[in-house]
């Protein structure tokens, strides 16, 4: 499910579920348990990466849609304590993003503190409308952090998907390096934050993300019932079981 290895003071937490590292509900768990021992072991710094050519293709489709509202419920709850437990995380977060990286792939980025993209022909992107889905209020106002406004409507209102330079010129991503190097150089950032005055970086990192972690206390409970009904609107189930079938047929060939 994942693979741990640490660079010195760094931990790597590796998403490893084959075949495209989906967002289900175990992944998503034993992502939070490492992020968890992570603060617990102190390290200095956290990379989150993939394997070669993926590092997620989002949501675990075949696994939710199967899912009752109750079921889907904790699903999301648990989603969104992910992404607040990396906004919040008390080091900082480094996606190493591997290859290809559309919708929860994407999304889990937006609450690091740095994204690496691999080179190549990859996709990045919050692809959510094409599939059916309403991008939730915490996930646009990050993308919007991260963008601006008039960018973000542009890219999550077509549901965008760019390749890795893309990414970067219009700053969803932070840098683009060598396939081969995305860990190497997401290590090397981790350690020049180290090596700052420690109390000074990490109370200003912790001041200006703020804003960031309160886009969950903000997130009501009228919110999130309005996500769920989104989800299992007739529309979206069948948008969403048309991409399952595709994916599928593609496996088969």
């Amino acid at each position: 499910m994942i693979e741990i290895q640490d660079h010195g003071k760094v931990r790597e937490i590796r998403l490893a579920r084959p075949p495209v590292n989906a967002l289900g509900p175990e992944l998503v768990g034993a992502l939070r348990a490492a992020l968890a021992d992570a603060r617990r072991d102190q390290c200095e710094g956290v990379v989150l990466s993939g394997r070669p050519g993926m590092f997620s293709a989002g949501l675990d489709l075949k696994a939710l849609l199967v899912l009752q509202r109750d079921s889907m419920g904790r699903f999301w709850r648990e989603f969104f304590s992910l992404l607040r437990d990396t906004a919040s995380h008390p080091v900082p977060v480094v996606a190493a993003i591997t290859g290809h990286s559309p919708a929860g792939g994407a999304v889990l980025s937006l609450f690091c503190d740095r994204r690496v993209a691999a080179a190549g022909d990859f996709k990045f992107g919050l692809n959510e409308v094409q599939v059916g889905l309403v991008v939730p209020k915490p996930i646009q106002h990050a993308v919007v952090r991260l963008i601006g406004a008039h960018r973000a409507e542009q890219l999550l209102v077509r549901g965008a998907l760019l390749n890795p330079d893309d990414a970067l010129a219009v700053g969803l991503v932070d840098e683009v390096t060598a396939p081969d190097k995305v860990v190497e150089s997401s290590v090397a950032w981790l350690a020049q934050m180290a090596a700052l005055p420690r109390t000074a970086m990490l109370e200003t990192r912790k001041l200006l993300r703020a804003p960031l972690v309160d886009l969950f206390e903000q997130f009501t409970q009228s919110d999130f019932e309005e996500m769920l009904e989104h989800w299992f609107l007739q529309e979206t189930q069948q948008s969403l079981h048309g991409v399952l079938a595709r994916l599928a047929g593609r496996s088969a060939d």
